[in-house]
Parts: C-alpha cells; structure tokens; sequence
C-alpha cells in the first residue's frame, strides 16, 4: 500500500518537474523572441546614433591657421587652440597620412644646427640650402605638393628612397637627403647653380633632354625665386 502510494507520489512529482520545465522553456523562448524583436526595432536608431556620434566626433575645422606673436614669429597649426589665430590655407580635408596634428613654428633658426651638420657633409653651401628649404616649402616640415613631394626639401617619394630617407616629414631625415640629391646635381652638371635647381626642379632627365635650363615657366620662376634667397641668406 505504501509502496504504491509512494510509486504515485514520485510520478505526480516527475509530471510537475517535466511540466514546469516545460514551461520554463516556452517562457524563455518567448521572452527571448521579445528581445530580439526589441533590438530590431532599436538597430536603426542605434545605427543612428553612432553615424551621428563618429560624424560630430571628426575635427570641426579644416585648413592651416597662423598666429603672428609679440616678437613677429608666424605660428602654424590646423588644430588652433586661441581665437588669436586667423585661416591661412583652408582646406577640404586633412590630406596628412598622419593622424596626429601637426604644429609648427615658422622658424628657419630652428633647423640652423641640421642644415650646418649636412652642409659640412656634402659640402653645401649653407645660403644656398636654406634658399632651395625657402623656396620649395617655406619651412614647413609638413608641406606637401599636388605632385606629391614632402617635407621641407620636397622630396619625391622614389627620389627619397633612393637617397635612404625614411621618413621625409623627419626634418633632419629630409634635409639629409635633399641636400645629399642637391650636392649629386651640382656635380652632375659641373657647379652650374642654374642647371642644377633646373634639375632640382623639373628632374635631371628634363635638363638633359634640352641641353640647358628647360623651357617651363614654372621652373624658370623657382631659379629666379632660390637665387633670390640664395642673395638673402649669404
């Protein structure tokens, strides 16, 4: 009698278990397709959000800005931190492949000890290097050109890695290789300062090619404009 009253209970039992779990999975189910549901709904404005988030999250100005302070030294900058500065070269968008932002003084003095070290090196004439950084960058260690060139001798980038330069936004990497590829020229074409800025300019090739300084405009106006400095500077 017991042992049946127990064999009834036990099976009362396993009924309750099977049917709450049962049950347990159909509330889990229905409450994970409520979920689901819910996150579909929400994706869109989630989606949103984070557009609206990465968009305001990008820098509000572009271009280069300068600032001239009491003692007449011109600042740079494209990340101006003082209503002092005003927009000198406004741009689309940052075409720097560096994410960082990039600061710099206009300051020749700066690069004094760089130019006199490669100067002596590849025995250059101090005057003339500082006309060739005046005249191709403005001493700006960050310029760069529409045909590509970089730094402040604006060096191409298959002529900077013939010359071993690595980093041709690294003032003193690009000042050694610009003035190491202007002593080549100058040998190249016998100490002839014209040929040899044509040649800085426009590429040897061009000078070759015609036998004297080229015919372009542009080449002609960057001789007259180094030789300018080149008279400054000496």
């Amino acid at each position: 009698m017991l042992t049946k009253s127990f064999k009834l209970y036990k099976h009362q039992i396993e009924l309750v278990i099977a049917y709450g779990e049962k049950n347990m999975a159909a509330r889990f189910t229905a409450g994970f397709t409520a979920f689901v549901k819910g996150f579909l709904r929400l994706c869109p404005w989630i989606l949103a959000f984070l557009f609206c988030f990465s968009f305001a999250s990008a820098p509000a100005r572009a271009g280069i800005y300068i600032m001239v302070d009491a003692n007449g030294v011109s600042h740079f900058t494209n990340t101006p931190t003082s209503g002092k500065y005003r927009i000198f070269i406004r741009e689309k968008s940052d075409p720097s492949p560096r994410s960082t932002p990039r600061t710099y003084t206009q300051n020749p003095a700066q690069y004094e000890t760089l130019i006199k070290r490669y100067a002596k090196k590849y025995g250059v004439d101090t005057a003339l290097i500082k006309a060739v950084i005046h005249a191709e960058s403005d001493f700006n260690p960050y310029a760069t050109s529409n045909k590509g060139a970089q730094g402040l001798m604006q060096l191409m980038p298959e002529t900077a890695r013939d010359l071993s330069v690595v980093d041709t936004f690294d003032p003193e990497d690009n000042i050694r290789g610009g003035v190491r590829y202007l002593k080549t020229l100058l040998k190249k074409f016998n100490g002839n300062l014209e040929l040899s800025l044509a040649a800085y300019n426009a590429g040897p090739h061009c000078v070759n090619q015609f036998g004297k300084i080229p015919p372009y405009r542009e080449t002609k106006r960057y001789i007259r404009k180094v030789l300018g400095y080149y008279k400054m500077y000496r």
